[in-house]
C-alpha cells in the first residue's frame, strides 16, 4: 500500500536539518526499497517540511519508518501526516 507522508518542520529546530542531513540521506538510501520518493518542501523560499511517497504494509509500518529517520528525535518535525495514497497518473500516463 502506498502512503504520502507530509512533514511540517519546526523552525526552532532548523539547525538539526543541516547537522543531520548526511545521516538523513544515508537513511533514505538504506530504505530505498520502501521510500519511493522524498524531498523538501518550501514556502516563500524558506524550508517548510518534506514529502515522502512510501510503500508500507499499513499506516503503522509507515510511522515506524518515519520514527527511524535521524531527524525524528530532534524535534525538527513539528507535524507528520500519513495518508493512504493511490497513484492514478505518472510519467504522462494514467494508471487506471
Amino acid at each position: 500500500m502506498k502512503f504520502a507522508i507530509l512533514f511540517t518542520d519546526n523552525p526552532e529546530h532548523a539547525e538539526a536539518r543541516d547537522r543531520l542531513m548526511p545521516d538523513h540521506l544515508s537513511f533514505l538510501d538504506r530504505h530505498a526499497d520502501r521510500i519511493e520518493a522524498a524531498g523538501p518542501l518550501s514556502e516563500n523560499g524558506d524550508p517548510a517540511g518534506g514529502l515522502w511517497i512510501v510503500e508500507a504494509e499499513d499506516a503503522a509500518a509507515a510511522r515506524t519508518l518515519v520514527e527511524a529517520d535521524p531527524f525524528w528525535p530532534t524535534g525538527l518535525r513539528r507535524e507528520v501526516r500519513i495518508l493512504a495514497w493511490r497513484q492514478v497518473f505518472a510519467a504522462g500516463r494514467r494508471r487506471i
